[in-house]
C-alpha cells in the first residue's frame, strides 16, 4: 500500500501528464499553419524588437524561412538580453495574425533567452540591407544575412531536385573517389596530395599511396568504369581545380554534377539530358523557393526571373564549332582574343554567341579534334578534324556545362594514347573497350556556376556556403 507522501507524488504526476506539452514547430511551420494551436514553442534568433507601452513584438527566424514569425507578448517579458540576433525560446499561443502579410503570429506565455548577443560588436544591424560585398569580410557569420541565408536554401533545394531528376529517370548515384591518382586528362590544373612528413622531408621518394595522389577534378573516368555495369550513373560531389585565379569566376573548390549514358550513339541524347536537366531543377527551385528566389531577382538581379520563364519556354539553340567561330570572325565586336579555327572559345566569345542567338542557351558542338582529351569520339570527318563535343552556353556567363561521346573504339583509342604517350598509364582505360564495350557519352556541369546564373549573382564565390578566407579555424 502506498504512503500517503507517495501517494501525492503520483497524483501530482499525473496531473503533470495530463497538462497540454508544447508542440515544437519550426518558424515555417508556424507561418503555414492553418489552424491555431495552445500550444507552441518555436526555437530561433531574434531579427528585431520593438518594444511599446502595453506589447513588445518580435521577428524570430530558424533559418527554416526567409520570413520571420511575429511574436506578441506582455512587456514584463522583456529583459536586457532581449536583443537583436538572440537566440531564443518562446512558448504560447498560436493564433491567426490580424496582419494581411502573416498567416499565423504567437502569442507568447514564456520567453527563455538561450544565448544573448552583444549587439554593439555584432556586424550585422537590424533592418539594414547590407551588401554581398560587406557580408563577404565576415564569412563565419554571413549566413544569418537574409541573401546568404536565401541563397542557402535554394542551394538545398536545387541539390535535392538534381538528386530527384536522375533518380526519376532511373540513374544510380555513385560515389567517386575524392582523392585519386587519375588526373582525368585536360579537366583542369591539380592539387597534389602530401602528407605532413612528406612536405617536411622532400628527399624521400616514397608516397603514401605508393604514387602520386591529387584532389579529383572530375568524376566522369570512374564513371564510366561503372557505366559499363549499370546503363545510367551519375555523380555529385566536390572538386578541385587549381588554377591560381582569384577572380569572380573561379573557385579552388566546387561541386559537379555529372552524368554517364551507356548505349548511346548520338550527341543529340546527352545534349537532351542537360537541357531536360537544366529546365527541371531551374522550375522546381522557382517554385518551391518562392520568396528566396524572388528576394534575388529583386535586389540582385533585377528581370531575371523573367529572363529564366522566357529560357524554360524555349528550345535551346545549336550550332557548330565552326559556324560559332564564322559568327566572331563577322562579329562588329573587337576581342581580346582573336577567333581563329582550333582554339578554344573564350569566356568573351561564348557571351557573344549567346547574345547572338537571342539570349537563349547555347549548344556548341563538333569541336577540333586537338583541342579536346583523348577520351572524346572522333566524328570521322575528316583525318582528325572533329570530335562529339558538346559546351552549353549560358547568358551573362557562358560555358555551364560539357560534355561528349566518349571513344568507345580500342583502335582508334589505342591509337590516340600512343601518340599521346599515355598507353601505360590508362592500361585499364583501355580494358573497358575489350570487355563489353558500348557506345555512350557524358557530361558534366558546374553546381555554383549553376546557382550563379539562375540568382543573376556577380561574384561566384557568392553561392558557396565557406568561401576561403583568412579565419584559421576555417581555413
Amino acid at each position: 500500500m502506498l504512503g500517503a507522501r507517495a501517494q501525492g507524488g503520483w497524483r501530482a504526476l499525473r496531473r503533470c501528464a495530463s497538462l497540454p506539452r508544447a508542440v515544437r514547430l519550426r518558424v515555417r511551420e508556424a507561418l503555414g499553419a492553418r489552424e491555431a494551436a495552445d500550444a507552441v514553442r518555436v526555437q530561433g534568433w531574434v531579427r528585431s524588437v520593438r518594444s511599446q507601452k502595453e506589447v513588445l513584438f518580435l521577428h524570430i527566424n530558424d533559418g527554416s524561412s526567409l520570413e520571420h514569425l511575429q511574436v506578441v507578448a506582455n512587456p514584463s517579458l522583456e529583459n536586457r538580453d532581449l536583443t537583436f540576433g538572440s537566440a531564443v525560446e518562446v512558448q504560447g499561443k498560436l493564433v491567426k495574425s490580424p496582419h494581411r502579410k502573416q498567416n499565423m503570429e504567437l502569442q507568447a506565455e514564456t520567453i527563455r533567452v538561450v544565448g544573448p548577443c552583444d549587439i554593439w560588436s555584432f556586424p550585422l544591424k537590424m533592418k539594414e540591407r547590407h551588401p554581398l560585398e560587406y557580408v563577404r569580410q565576415f564569412p563565419h557569420l554571413r549566413c544569418r544575412n537574409n541573401t546568404l541565408g536565401s541563397l542557402l536554401r535554394i542551394r538545398s533545394e536545387a541539390t535535392a531536385a538534381i538528386h530527384s531528376f536522375f533518380q526519376d529517370n532511373g540513374y544510380v548515384h555513385i560515389h567517386t573517389p575524392i582523392i585519386t591518382s587519375n588526373d582525368c586528362e585536360g579537366a583542369g590544373e591539380l592539387f597534389q596530395i602530401e602528407t605532413s612528413s612528406e612536405v617536411r622531408e622532400p628527399a624521400e621518394k616514397t608516397h603514401f599511396f605508393n604514387v602520386p595522389a591529387f584532389l579529383t577534378v572530375s568524376g566522369q573516368l570512374h564513371l564510366e568504369v561503372m557505366a559499363g555495369a549499370f546503363t545510367h550513373v551519375f555523380t555529385f560531389g566536390p572538386t578541385f581545380r587549381a588554377e591560381n585565379s582569384q577572380s569572380r569566376r573561379h573557385l579552388a573548390e566546387f561541386y559537379m554534377v555529372e552524368a554517364e549514358l551507356s548505349f548511346t550513339e548520338n550527341l543529340q541524347d546527352i545534349m537532351q539530358v542537360m537541357e531536360d536537366l537544366f529546365k527541371t531543377v531551374t522550375s522546381t527551385v522557382l517554385s518551391k523557393c518562392p520568396h528566396d528566389v524572388e528576394l534575388f531577382h529583386k535586389y540582385v538581379a533585377p528581370a531575371q526571373k523573367d529572363r529564366l520563364e522566357q529560357i524554360l519556354k524555349n528550345k535551346f539553340v545549336t550550332i557548330s564549332y565552326s559556324e560559332a567561330v564564322e559568327i566572331l570572325k563577322q562579329a562588329s565586336q573587337t576581342f581580346t582574343f582573336k577567333p581563329e579555327w582550333g582554339c578554344d572559345l573564350q569566356t568573351e566569345h561564348e557571351k557573344y554567341l549567346v547574345k547572338h542567338c537571342g539570349e537563349i542557351p547555347v549548344f556548341v558542338i563538333n569541336y577540333p579534334y586537338d583541342l579536346k582529351p583523348f577520351y572524346m569520339r572522333d566524328n570521322e570527318d575528316g583525318p582528325q578534324h572533329t570530335v562529339a563535343a558538346v559546351d552549353l552556353l549560358v547568358p551573362g556567363i557562358g560555358e555551364l556545362c560539357g560534355g561528349s561521346l566518349r571513344e568507345e573504339r580500342l583502335p582508334f583509342l589505342e591509337s590516340r594514347l600512343q601518340r599521346l604517350g599515355l598507353t601505360d598509364a590508362y592500361q585499364w582505360y583501355l580494358d573497358l573497350r575489350k570487355f563489353g564495350s558500348v557506345p555512350h557519352g557524358g557530361f558534366g556541369m558546374g553546381f555554383e556556376r549553376y546557382l550563379q546564373y539562375i540568382l543573376g549573382v556577380d561574384n561566384i564565390k557568392d553561392v558557396i556556403p565557406f568561401p576561403r578566407f583568412s579565419h584559421s579555424c576555417l581555413l
